[in-house]
């Protein structure tokens, strides 16, 4: 599997991925491994959203922008419910993160 290093105010921590991956992980059994891993990707859409980043300026430490583009519109699709996996994913990173912080 390829490692991407990468370090940009717009990542997550590992810890918090561990948080979200099983939701970000397809339901379907793999028959090949991952070639990339989806701490990368997602943190690679983080960066564009968070960055208002064009498509074609993800930074070459990231994997490239059609695979970051593919597991976007994956993530982004509509369920029945009309949320999204990447709305409910950052929900959950955002209530885990201020669950976290000292009162002041």
């Amino acid at each position: 599997m390829r490692i991407y290093s990468h370090n940009y105010p717009s990542d997550i921590t590992r810890e918090q991925f561990a948080l979200i991956q099983a939701d970000l992980t397809p339901k379907k059994k793999r028959t090949k491994p991952r070639e990339i891993e989806l701490y990368d990707i997602f943190c690679a859409i983080l960066y564009i959203i968070k960055g208002g980043i064009q498509w074609d300026m993800i930074p070459t430490n990231f994997p490239k922008k059609s695979i970051v583009r593919h597991y976007y519109d994956i993530w982004t699709k509509k369920r029945a419910d009309e949320t999204t996996i990447l709305s409910e994913v950052l929900k959950k990173i955002s209530n885990n993160s201020q669950k976290r912080r000292p009162s002041s």
